[in-house]
């Protein structure tokens, strides 16, 4: 609330405005792309305030909803002291396009306090300083709107103030009173009030920032060996429904399905990326396109679109959505080919460009080529996606999105949001950080990362703490700690331990993550002298003996990790990580914070992960905890996790919520995890 005494309020959008407002963020290129946020998230609005000379200043952030109308409002607090960066936390509740705007100011109040406590302690003009505390607040206690109870607050505080009969430092202390700042606070006299513009702010819902995806081959499921043509024959989109419960059961919420289009059979790929198939060779899903269709199509071996819609059903009926593989490229044999020529490059021999990587081809493999007809090409795009939307799909993995033109998917991406805003595109782009950063600028509501090359500690934290900082109003980062295209080296040396560890990394560490068919039976063999599985199932019908899950696998793990996340809303959020040291190179230690006003519980939750990234050994040494960032009071010194520790006062209870124990822990625990029995602490903060 502004006092009625101050000059009017200035906007600053053309000036640098009487209180400097500046860096107002989250914001790309002055709002040229709009922050991301879903609903129920916890949103940090920054910005830089200051003002010349040594008067205090403050600033509030304000969410304005979609209609145009102010939402809520904060007080920012000084999260850099000395820099004058200042931030607030706000919650948007609904869908759609919001905005959002700092306001600064000059504190009467803060100044005038500043000054008094020095002067009035150093004996200097007490009686004057008392005398302008009076004045400034009867101004706050004077304002228009202030609650009753709030302005007999600050008029009391007033009077004590001016009552020459009782000594100064005690008539001080009287305006210094907690509920005098709990008023001061919550309503603050605010003087030459500086506006910046306001930034837009796109809401989605929660499934954009938090969920687990499950990615499955429903060729592979059900499918089986015909000991007469000594062929393996194709799953279907039935058999693959019935692996649905177990996949639900194991706590994900959406299961993502490569391209279940026609196959092309021209130049089709052998096992393990072979150029000479042999007979049976279902080929790569990825060679989209066959006279039976193309991307708007179902491959014939997997059923129909009723097989189709029975699937969707069966995911939603077990708590499911369904994502679907967007692969904008044709094999040879694709209508498109035939149809529509001039979507592709042809070569100065008359051939059409098949995809190359050098030294790497892909003959089985057309691109498109946006620029000879990008008006047909758009629409026809779109034209495929609505027929998937219409079946029930609700998002989109997109294969490669950085090969195609950013400015086609700038206008796909709004299209589609217009229309459905409920549907969500991850990117699948691993390649140069500025083509990922655009690509979730422009759009793309997730985005795949580098977490799967990221190993020691080093790496990982200064990857987690750029994930969930600036970068993460931008890029919600999904981590994946293995695909059908890659095995990164160190799950291929790791063993259950390591498969568990990226588990144990991923799940907590971004609150999307996601795993490949088959990462709960540990697959780790590579084929020779590439990231990638032997016998891929790119290349070939691959089903599984799901019942040794549990016994040679992680799926209990797993299981328990997704039920965490559920539980726990601090490790649903993205921007609440704070790394802090350990004294062991392969012991990494991360936590979530969330306080009570923006947890949808109304109770702060502080989950700590400490993981040994070492698969091979066990590993121990002392965790220094950053206690403030965990909603902590600074008492407390040390403490222990029950192996070993220091004396010392005891903090909070530590619950692990993987082991189930419960340990005294300080400031700083000692901790052991060894491999083979358990690869990480995740921590639940009780303080009570």
């Amino acid at each position: 609330m502004e006092s009625s005494s101050t000059p009017p309020v200035r906007t600053a959008p053309a000036g640098v405005g009487r209180i400097p407002v500046t860096d107002v963020g989250p914001s790309s290129q002055e709002g040229r792309w709009p922050a991301k946020a879903v609903v129920g998230e916890a949103v940090p609005i920054r910005a830089t305030v200051f003002r010349e000379g040594h008067d205090a200043v403050g600033a509030t952030a304000v969410l304005v909803d979609p209609q145009g109308r102010d939402h809520s409002r904060a007080r920012m607090v000084d999260i850099a002291p000395g820099l004058d960066r200042f931030e607030a936390r706000l919650v948007p509740d609904a869908l759609g396009t919001w905005g959002f705007r700092v306001e600064g100011w000059s504190d009467p109040y803060g100044t005038w306090s500043h000054d008094a406590s020095i002067k009035v302690a150093a004996g200097i003009d007490v009686e004057l300083m008392l005398a302008e505390g009076v004045v400034v607040l009867n101004r706050a206690a004077g304002r228009k709107g202030l609650p009753r109870a709030a302005a007999a607050t600050l008029q009391d505080a007033a009077k004590a103030l001016a009552d020459t009969e009782r000594p100064a430092p005690v008539r001080l202390a009287a305006a210094h009173y907690e509920e005098v700042r709990a008023v001061l606070a919550a309503d603050p006299l605010r003087d030459f009030v500086t506006v910046s513009p306001t930034y837009p702010l796109v809401v989605d819902r929660p499934l954009a920032l938090t969920g687990a995806w499950y990615e499955m081959f429903p060729r592979s499921e059900g499918a089986t060996f015909d000991p007469d043509t000594k062929q393996w024959r194709s799953g279907t989109l039935r058999t693959a429904a019935r692996r649905l419960p177990a996949i639900a059961a194991m706590g994900f919420d959406v299961v993502y399905l490569i391209p279940i289009h026609p196959i092309g059979t021209t130049f089709r790929k052998g096992r393990n990326n072979s150029l000479e198939p042999v007979p049976g060779d279902p080929g790569s899903p990825y060679a989209i396109g066959s006279p039976d269709g193309g991307h708007d199509a179902i491959h014939p071996e997997l059923g129909t679109f009723a097989d189709f819609d029975a699937f969707v059903a069966d995911a939603r009926a077990n708590g499911m959505e369904v994502a679907l593989d967007l692969a904008l490229q044709c094999s040879p044999d694709h209508p498109w080919v035939a149809e529509h020529p001039e979507w592709f490059t042809t070569r100065v021999d008359g051939s059409i460009a098949y995809a190359e990587n050098p030294p790497k081809k892909y003959q089985d493999i057309y691109p498109l080529n946006f620029d000879n007809d990008p008006a047909g090409i758009y629409a026809e795009v779109r034209r495929v996606l609505q027929v998937w939307i219409d079946h029930g799909v609700t998002l989109f993995r997109v294969d490669n999105p950085h090969t195609k033109p950013l400015n086609f998917w700038e206008w796909l991406l709004a299209d589609v949001r217009k229309d459905h805003p409920e549907v969500i595109f991850l990117s699948e782009a691993f390649t140069r950080p500025a083509m990922m950063q655009t690509l979730a600028r422009i759009g793309f509501h997730q985005s795949y990362t580098y977490f799967t090359w990221r190993n020691t500690k080093k790496e990982l934290a200064t990857y987690l703490k750029e994930v969930s900082g600036e970068d993460g109003s931008f890029l919600r980062p999904s981590f994946w700690p293995t695909t059908h295209d890659i095995l990164p080296p160190y799950l291929q040396d790791g063993g259950v331990a390591g498969f568990a560890v990226r588990a144990v990394l991923a799940a907590t560490g971004s609150p999307t993550w996601g795993i490949y068919s088959g990462y709960e039976l540990v697959e780790n063999v590579p084929r020779p002298g590439v990231e990638e599985q032997i016998d891929n199932e790119k290349y070939e019908l691959k089903p599984r003996d799901w019942s040794q899950a549990d016994a040679i696998g992680i799926s209990t793990l797993l299981t328990r990790l997704n039920e965490i996340r559920r539980a726990h809303p601090a490790l649903q959020q993205l921007r609440n990580l704070t790394v802090h040291p350990t004294s062991d190179d392969a012991l990494l230690c991360f936590s979530k914070h969330l306080d009570a006003a923006h947890s949808p519980t109304g109770e702060a939750d502080t989950v700590i992960v400490v993981v040994n990234l070492d698969p091979h050994s066990t590993r121990a040494g002392v965790v220094d905890l950053d206690l403030a960032a965990l909603g902590l009071a600074t008492s407390g010194t040390a403490g222990t996790s029950g192996e070993a520790g220091d004396a010392g006062e005891v903090t909070f209870a530590a619950h692990d919520l993987l082991s189930g124990a419960t340990y005294p822990w300080g400031a700083s625990p000692y901790v052991q995890l060894d491999p083979h029995t358990q690869v990480a602490h995740l921590i639940h903060v009780r303080t009570s």
